[in-house]
């Protein structure tokens, strides 16, 4: 059995420590635009809170495929 994590969440760690926030302020901020594109989420997360561009596609990759239900 394997216990790593993988996929987007296997980048939270990293995001917290770069950004010092955990893990739900960047789920609660992206909340309400959730039934945005992905992509303009992404943006957002980018240009208004300065987050890279793999870490910003991770947090709404999640939080889309949760609100799926996958």
């Amino acid at each position: 059995m394997n216990d790593k994590v993988q996929g987007p969440a296997s980048y939270f760690p990293s995001i917290e420590q770069e950004y010092g926030q955990p893990m739900q302020h960047w789920f609660d901020l992206i909340g309400p635009r959730l039934s945005e594109p992905h992509m303009q989420i992404v943006r957002f997360l980018k240009e208004d809170h300065g987050l890279g561009h793999g870490h910003a596609n991770a947090i709404v990759a999640h939080q889309l495929a949760q609100r799926k239900g996958a």
